[in-house]
């Protein structure tokens, strides 16, 4: 009998053992996701991971739930970028959502495997971060900000906006090969439209204000702003520079336009963290970046500022204040 209850005491101790320790393992794990964006922290870009979190959250991921992301800006800081992406790359995240052009460049020098979702990069092709839009076949994917051709509706909008408009001071980072390649396509365009363009390497305020400056002792001028963190962490100098000679100026994002901008055309950022959001849902759940399609915008808004073509003196076109997804006033 003694014999018998030893036997029977075993066996339900190897029954209990295996369930108890079931029971200790996590079945849901909270999932890791780092957020790098080139851009500084402030209204607009937070604006961007609200719409990164409200997209996640529709596909069943909550923060502070089921997942924990962990936010970093750099404001276009090049040293800071490069520190940041290999720290992040060394905490080993699920995946990553890469945010312009530079953050990309940095993590793709980090890491061939850890999974990147990027967003705000023109075109990722060129810059060597996939194989092909269609099959990216690396641990890269994402949604591309605009495409070359934009460049030349700017120079068409502004001088719709400004008929006697002559001459553009593209302001541009050379370092970035978005921004030089879309300075090829305005330049490409402008003889149609009768203006000369002048492009000025930046990549600090007194660059911008120097460039600024010295094209605004002339009249018939106008200025766009290529995006890049250095002119976007800058963009209050910039404005007042612009202002002091009185130059209308044209950039991709709502932000410049609702910051004092006269235009702004471009893609929708907000819309492109939201799809963002889907790309790293799919990936959290096993799909691998290599078979995700790089995918273009598809939503634009072109928004003016009619308060600051007021102050420049700028009678806006009926006809262009008609197709304007928002007036500021």
């Amino acid at each position: 009998m003694s014999t018998r209850r030893e036997f029977i005491t075993v066996l339900g101790s190897a029954a209990v053992w295996p369930l108890a320790a079931r029971a200790q393992q996590p079945t849901n794990p909270v999932r890791r996701i780092g957020f790098l964006s080139g851009f500084p922290d402030n209204a607009e870009t937070r604006k961007q991971s609200t719409a990164f979190q409200e997209g996640l959250k529709s596909l069943g991921w909550a923060e502070g739930g089921n997942v924990k992301i962990e936010f970093h800006y750099t404001a276009g800081d090049a040293a800071r970028i490069n520190l940041v992406a290999a720290e992040m790359v060394r905490s080993a995240p699920d995946v990553i959502l890469a945010a312009a052009t530079p953050v990309l460049a940095a993590l793709h020098k980090q890491t061939s495997t850890t999974p990147i979702v990027f967003v705000n990069v023109s075109d990722p092709l060129d810059g060597g971060f996939v194989a092909s839009m269609a099959r990216p076949g690396g641990n890269i994917t994402g949604f591309t900000s605009f495409e070359y051709s934009l460049g030349g509706k700017w120079v068409e909008l502004l001088k719709e906006t400004v008929p006697s408009l002559s001459r553009v001071l593209v302001l541009l980072n050379e370092e970035n090969y978005t921004s030089r390649s879309l300075l090829r396509t305005i330049e490409g365009v402008a003889p149609s439209a009768g203006v000369l363009v002048t492009g000025a390497a930046v990549r600090n305020a007194f660059d911008i204000e120097t460039a600024i400056d010295g094209f605004g002792a002339k009249p018939h001028g106008a200025v766009i702003v290529l995006p890049d963190p250095a002119t976007t962490v800058n963009a209050d100098r910039l404005m007042i520079a612009a202002d002091r000679h009185r130059l209308p100026t044209l950039q991709a994002f709502r932000w410049f336009a609702v910051k004092g901008g006269l235009i702004s055309y471009g893609t929708n950022n907000d819309d492109l963290y939201r799809r963002a959001a889907s790309y790293v849902d799919r990936i959290l759940k096993g799909a691998k970046p290599s078979e995700l399609p790089v995918q273009n915008p598809t939503k634009y808004d072109l928004v003016i500022n009619l308060k600051t073509a007021k102050a420049l003196g700028l009678e806006v076109p009926p006809t262009l204040l008609g197709r304007a997804d928002e007036v500021i006033e």
